[in-house]
């Protein structure tokens, strides 16, 4: 018996024009989490699909407690003990959590081919209940929060008696209260003998949970190491293929006049009394508590979610923002925090998706002028460093993070004054962030005034001018760059300082 439940050797894949994989390695041992770790488009998504057998390698071997195996399609993978839980949960929303759970191997009476629901449920609230959790297997899916559903797509892992989960960013979307509950979970299965790959662009992730790291970059194997043999300087340098001394760029913007402000503005059962302004050439923070209602203050300046009352001026004039159009012609640009269900069209290519929201400057009498657009395009991707073939590849095929850079540049090609970024990095990895935070200190130097939203506190502090702090619905206070540390940022989003919803308006 190998000492490894799982072994890849020399693992090449190959697609039409690119090698996703280029001679990979991997090692897991019984009861271990192993951290991978590399850039958006390093070919962990690949490397994922090789083992649950959605792709079959073109070079390479896969061994199984010792044994070599070759998967044909995932249900090879589920029989052999495999399951895989991705960073956007697939499932089927409208179903029950118990429906969910034995999706694909409902229990039937072998005597009257009948489903045994009371069977399923019990077994499914006993599996939800091996994982601290109270869900009733019987509600929709849909119905529960992202951190639910991780642990229902756990539960269903467990049903099918895996014994290696592999856990794609599943902390993308989870508060830190999330993640550490995650975290238990992961640590329970490991002490019960289940073998987990954790798959994370967050360095909290693998020094809370992995002994083992390993990291790919541009497709190839870099090397595998213990977690406490390298630092975080070396695994940047393994991940990126440079250093980044400075992951925060050298600011150099010049803040001028104010040129969006809000004024008591509110939403019934949201947020109330929102008052502050943004300057030509600021970056201002906007923080708090996930659930604090910083997203629903951004909706509603961008008309997705118009608010209940309350003044919004551009440039010092009044003005009535009731959907997204009438935000974008008083030039205001959004980037939400959901890019695949808000951010792009995952079915286009990526230079349509770039030049969307400024289709007229590249059209005469009604016709577009595909050179010229396209060439806008390509300038752009280029600029946010997208990793794909080429702007004509549709934005489905590429990785989260590059996603992520699509629907930054194209906040570049529209007219606009005012850009919010609602969680602009969030599932990004290390190297993508500091191209995106030298975006964001390029837009403020050409004197944008941005709205920068976020639940990383080094994020906030690094880039912003000036930081306002939400809870419940609230301003509990705002800070100058010089006044801000983490722990009074903490402090205010968690109730230890009162809430201050005096009118937060800066002028130069």
């Amino acid at each position: 018996m190998s000492e490894y439940v799982l072994e890849l050797k020399g693992i090449t894949k190959e697609f039409p024009g690119v090698k996703a994989l280029d001679n990979v390695h991997f090692k897991l041992k019984k009861g271990e989490i192993h951290a991978l770790m590399g850039e958006n488009g390093a070919g962990k998504s690949t490397f994922i699909k090789i083992i649950t057998g959605v792709h079959s390698p073109n070079k390479g071997e896969m061994y199984l407690y010792g044994e070599k195996v070759e998967f044909n399609n995932p249900k090879d993978a589920q029989v052999k003990g495999i399951a895989a839980i991705y960073q956007h949960v697939t499932n089927f929303p409208d179903l029950t959590v118990t429906e969910n759970i034995f999706m694909g191997h409902e229990k039937v009476s072998p005597i009257t081919r009948r489903l045994l629901w009371k069977e399923m449920h019990y077994e499914a609230r006993s599996l939800l209940r091996q994982l601290g959790s109270t869900i009733d297997p019987k509600v929709e899916m849909g119905s529960l929060s992202v951190a639910q559903q991780q642990i229902v797509e756990i539960a269903k892992a467990i049903s099918t008696k895996a014994k290696i989960i592999i856990m794609d960013e599943p902390t993308a979307a989870l508060t830190a209260r999330e993640s550490e509950e995650l975290y238990k979970i992961a640590e329970k299965l490991r002490d019960d003998g289940v073998s987990i790959i954790f798959i994370s662009h967050r360095f909290e992730d693998m020094y809370r949970l992995a002994t083992q790291v390993t990291v790919l970059r541009d497709a190839k194997y870099m090397g595998s190491w213990g977690v406490d043999e390298i630092s975080n300087e070396q695994l940047i340098v393994q991940m990126v293929g440079r250093e980044i001394s400075q992951v925060f760029p050298n600011k150099h913007n010049e803040i001028k006049e104010s040129i969006l402000e809000i004024k008591n503005l509110g939403k019934i059962g949201y947020f109330a009394d929102i008052s502050f302004n943004v300057r030509k050439g600021e970056i201002v923070g906007l923080t708090g508590l996930v659930g604090a209602g910083r997203t629903e203050v951004c909706q509603a300046i961008c008309g997705i979610a118009p608010a209940d009352k309350g003044e919004i001026f551009i440039k010092g004039k009044k003005v009535k923002i009731k959907k997204p159009k009438d935000a974008m012609n008083f030039g205001i640009g959004y980037l939400p925090e959901d890019r695949q269900l808000q951010g792009l069209i995952l079915s286009w290519d990526i230079g349509r998706n770039i030049t969307l929201p400024s289709m007229k400057k590249y059209s005469q009498k009604g016709w577009l002028n595909p050179k010229r657009e396209a060439t806008v395009a390509k300038e752009l991707a280029e600029k946010v460093s997208v990793k794909a073939n080429s702007i004509f590849d549709l934005v489905s095929s590429l990785s989260g993070g590059n996603q992520q850079k699509v629907s930054v540049a194209k906040l570049l090609t529209a007219d606009v004054e005012v850009i919010i970024l609602d969680e602009p990095t969030k599932g990004v990895d290390v190297g993508a962030k500091s191209a995106i935070y030298e975006i964001i200190n390029d837009l403020a130097a050409q004197g944008y005034g941005v709205l920068l939203v976020s639940s990383e506190m080094p994020e906030i502090l690094g880039l912003s001018d000036r930081i306002i702090v939400m809870k419940e619905g609230r301003i509990a206070t705002t800070l100058s760059k010089e006044e801000a540390t983490q722990e009074r940022i903490l402090e205010a989003a968690m109730g230890s300082e009162p809430t201050n919803n005096r009118e937060v308006v800066v002028e130069v």
